[in-house]
């Protein structure tokens, strides 16, 4: 694999990773000040784990697979795979608990 590609891969792996911290530190300050999850399997698990228990397992376990995709690099798919991850949590996580949050301070 030529070292460009591999960079590339372990930008992405990055930024993935990143971006679970950030969705869940979002998802716990969120919920915390009164919004509802929207994810309905992550919403039934903080009624039956707790909030902070439920945003760990959850978290770890998307960090486990984004780990996973970077050790399976050399497949042809595991780039896609970590640009289309990083893609849907920007448009799901980063936009939108930007925006609630920032409002949320902004009328403080």
């Amino acid at each position: 694999m030529n070292r460009i590609r591999e960079r590339a891969i372990l930008a992405l792996v990055f930024l993935n990773l990143a971006l679970q911290l950030f969705d869940g530190a979002a998802t716990y300050a969120g919920v915390h000040a009164g919004f509802d999850e929207g994810n309905p399997i992550l919403a039934w698990a903080f009624e039956h784990l707790g909030t902070l228990e439920a945003l760990c397992l959850f978290k770890i376990q998307a960090c486990f697979c984004v780990l996973v995709l970077w050790h399976l690099r050399a497949n042809r798919l595991a780039a896609p795979a970590l640009a289309l991850s990083a893609a849907v949590y920007a448009a799901c996580s980063l936009a939108p608990w930007t925006v609630v949050l920032a409002s949320m301070h902004l009328d403080l």
